[in-house]
């Protein structure tokens, strides 16, 4: 008998697929051009392996603990791990160990330990610099004169691969107010970006406001509740 709850996650996501390419079309961007990131957090092994069985790749995690138990034992099915929550000092070695992308580094101490402590028969972190867009002093992430003044010395750390900017906007209501973050960070990606640092990746929006995040150039779009539903923190 079909499991009811995974008919649902299946439907959620196809719906999420149909935004984006419609995004896409909308924009006159190439088809398949945005990159889906589930924002997994929170959720069983069963529903990641429906959606991979749906032939979803990313999946993105906040909490250490959790994501080490899921990486370990979906070790088989060819995932691409993508670490998006606050990072710690002392938790830089396993997300350097086990994780593909990181998403929310705003810390040369932390950039540094994480190439460091990446085992050498891995190939290079990707890793996303964070930028707070909205000037929020609850939200982690450079302000953009900051990012201006140390970008260069992220270029030199070996192990690490800089492959673009991430921001994570407060709740904006209406089209124009969204767009705002979201060109502002195409605009400051484009003025770091160097021939030997292509920075082909803008990790931004979400379940509400990824319509405009693909307009303004998104090339991943990270969802959670659009996907899975409600947040269950109490597991």
């Amino acid at each position: 008998m079909t499991d009811p709850n995974l008919t649902r996650l299946q439907q959620r996501y196809q719906r999420v697929l149909n935004r984006i390419r419609q995004a896409e079309a909308a924009c006159n961007r190439p088809p398949g051009g945005v990159r889906l990131l589930a924002v997994s957090k929170t959720k069983s092994m069963e529903e990641i392996a429906a959606l991979a069985d749906l032939g979803q790749g990313d999946f993105g995690e906040n909490y250490l603990q959790e994501a080490l138990q899921k990486i370990d034992r979906l070790r088989d099915r060819g995932l691409e791990w993508h670490f998006i929550g606050r990072i710690q000092s002392n938790k830089t070695r396993p997300i350097a160990e086990n994780f593909h992308w990181v998403h929310s580094l705003a810390s040369l101490k932390h950039a540094a330990r994480l190439s460091d402590q990446r085992p050498p028969g891995l190939p290079p972190l990707n890793v996303c610099l964070q930028v707070n867009t909205s000037g929020e002093a609850s939200k982690d992430g450079y302000r953009e004169e900051a990012l201006r003044e140390e970008f260069e010395a992220y270029t030199r750390l070996p192990n690490l691969r800089i492959r673009g900017l991430m921001t994570i906007p407060a709740p904006a209501a209406g089209e124009t107010a969204q767009h705002r973050p979201f060109e502002r960070l195409r605009l400051l990606r484009d003025e770091l970006m160097r021939a030997e640092t292509p920075l082909d990746t803008l990790s931004m929006g979400m379940s509400e406001d990824l319509e405009a995040a693909i307009a303004e150039g998104a090339t991943i779009i990270r969802i959670g509740t659009a996907i899975f539903g409600p947040r269950q923190y109490n597991q």
